[in-house]
């Protein structure tokens, strides 16, 4: 996964370019707005150069006609202090401006307003020159002096900016994400297959060529060890069924041998009731690993699932059922003619595989009841009884991992949960999922649910 760490490292690291580039952005555009704020002894048109000019183009008696009208222009009024305060001449002087300062006046004006006009004061060393600039034209902060429309200005500057940085920084993030996700949810889609066991190929250029390397070592590691297990379990099922066979036919005629005493013979008939169990068994884990690796074919077709479940209930009491049990059946008028696009012999199974468990599991008799029902959008298979019914705990087992043996007794009469596993696996095969309902001494009911267009979700299941 170093591919994966260098990809994380390079995106990260142009997201700080990015942040390090709109923050020296930032200070660009606001050294361009302020710079005659940040610099401005550099124009003429500023106090500071104003004042210079000022000062060059006056005296200790008199102004200069032009500078004077330069000053008026402007609006802004001047006057020269001598050694006592006295003011010498003036320019266009307010009239509640005194004519005369003492030195603590002086030296208050000079360092912010005079009845409440700007003013900016120069050294001329014979004197003191004083400009004074309209009201509400300049501010006074941290002993300096800014226009006051530049202050005003400095909010909306800043939410325009916060405004602009923030769209720059969601652009940013939008493109990233896009970019990322492109390039990673092929990664992450084959990684969730593996999770659940479905190899995957990917086929990825640049940076995260090595990971998409390491997850395709990793799909035909497991692709693999699927196929040793499904060979596996296909050899063995197909060893176990010649000597099962044998055991069958030998026991079948020892039960039947009248010469045999009556212990044997009881002995015969388990031996014949627990191999049918096995053969059973195999035949389950057969076909479970089958469609848990796409082996099994699926021979669809469009069938009345009412019929379906009229057929099967049919054949299920002209075999014959245990003693105290009884088959019902149930169809919700509005399901007669709904359809489904199955495998009519793999879903009679599951059926089978139900109501076996439903008698099996109940000795003492119970009736099992054959449903279908439904909406507009899905159809339900049910199967129910009225027996034992199991513990929340063991419901939630057979959720989790509905696979185990237990023994009943000391026969080792066996009974196993893979038949609830094929059930799901069948039902999944199909598109649909399983559900288990029950409480302990309360039945037990499961549903199959199918979406009602699910002849139009094929399943492409590759043949044996």
């Amino acid at each position: 996964m170093k591919g994966f760490g260098r990809y994380v490292s390079r995106h990260l690291a142009l997201f700080l370019a990015f942040v390090c580039g709109l923050a020296l952005c930032n200070v660009l555009i606001f050294g361009a707005v302020f710079r005659n704020v940040i610099f401005p002894g550099e124009d003429a048109a500023s106090p500071a150069g104003l004042l210079e000019e000022t000062a060059a183009a006056c005296s200790r008696e008199k102004i200069t006609e032009e500078m004077a009208e330069k000053l008026r222009e402007q609006e802004i009024w001047a006057m020269f202090l001598d050694e006592t305060g006295t003011c010498v001449w003036n320019v266009e002087l307010p009239e509640e401006i005194p004519m005369h300062f003492s030195i603590q006046e002086v030296a208050v004006f000079s360092k912010g307003y005079l009845a409440d006009y700007p003013v900016f004061v120069w050294d001329a060393g014979d004197g003191l020159l004083v400009l004074g600039y309209p009201k509400d034209s300049y501010t006074k902060l941290l002993s300096n002096y800014y226009p006051i429309s530049v202050v005003r200005r400095f909010p909306a500057y800043c939410t325009l900016m916060l405004a602009a940085d923030l769209l720059a920084v969601f652009a940013a993030y939008t493109f990233s994400k896009r970019r990322i996700l492109k390039n990673t949810e092929p990664v992450i889609g084959a990684i969730e297959g593996l999770a659940k066991g479905e190899p995957t190929a990917l086929s990825i250029r640049g940076e995260l060529s090595g990971v998409a390397d390491s997850i395709n070592r990793a799909g035909e590691l497991l692709r693999g060890q699927q196929e040793a297990r499904a060979n596996w379990i296909r050899g063995v099922s197909h060893d176990i069924r010649t000597p099962l066979s044998m055991i069958l036919g030998y026991a079948g005629r020892i039960a039947q041998n009248a010469d045999a005493g009556e212990e044997v013979r009881e002995q015969a008939v388990r031996i014949q009731r627990q191999s049918v169990r096995i053969r059973e068994l195999v035949e389950d884990l057969n076909l479970v690993s089958k469609l848990e690796y796409d082996m099994q074919p699926l021979q669809k077709e469009n069938v009345r699932a009412a019929k379906l479940l009229r057929s099967y209930a049919a054949r299920l009491l002209n075999q014959g059922i245990p003693e105290g049990c009884a088959v019902e059946l149930e169809v919700a008028p509005k399901m007669e003619s709904r359809t489904l696009s199955c495998d009519a012999r793999l879903l009679t199974r599951a059926i089978s595989n139900l109501v076996q468990n439903s008698f099996r599991h109940n000795p003492q008799g119970c009736t099992v009841t054959l449903g279908l029902e439904g909406d507009e959008r899905e159809t339900v298979l049910f199967v129910a009884d009225d027996g034992v019914g199991i513990s929340e705990e063991k419901r939630r087992e057979l959720e989790k991992k509905p696979h185990y043996l237990e023994s009943m007794d000391e026969e080792l009469n066996l009974r196993h949960g893979m038949g609830l596993l094929l059930v799901r696996k069948i039902t999944e095969a199909h598109g649909g999922r399983m559900e288990l309902e029950s409480e302990q001494g309360k039945g037990c009911k499961v549903r199959l649910k199918f979406i009602k267009n699910i002849q139009n979700t094929q399943k492409r299941i590759a043949n044996l």
